[in-house]
């Protein structure tokens, strides 16, 4: 590719520096917990389905965790970066409205290690 084309391509941009500073290297992205709340009507089997194919659980750990989901009314289901737990709440509704179930998942900050 000559330097022409580069001047030309959508993904060229002259003049920019790319930031190396300590700071903006080593910051780690914020994370998110993704906790899943309790409801009278999606069935005990849907959600321990939706925590071993949207979570990666094992059939034992989604057993566990559907169980304290059912009787504390929420549980933890991961902690990720903002896109991987909005992704992952909006698989789990999708996948919920498309059974007729009300299945939710809500977003929190997670608590920080370095306060």
């Amino acid at each position: 590719m000559s330097s022409t084309d580069l001047d030309r391509s959508p993904h060229f941009t002259p003049n920019t520096t790319l930031d190396e500073s300590p700071e903006s290297v080593s910051k780690k992205p914020s994370l998110y917990d993704v906790i899943m709340l309790n409801d009278d009507y999606t069935p005990m089997d849907f959600v321990t389905k939706i925590l071993q194919t949207i979570f990666h659980l094992s059939e034992f750990d989604s057993q566990q965790l559907m169980m304290t989901i059912h009787t504390e009314g929420q549980g933890h289901c991961g902690t990720y970066s903002f896109d991987v737990a909005n992704t992952k709440i909006l698989e789990v509704k999708e996948a919920a409205q498309k059974e007729g179930h009300p299945l939710q998942c809500k977003l929190n900050p997670a608590e920080s290690d370095d306060e």
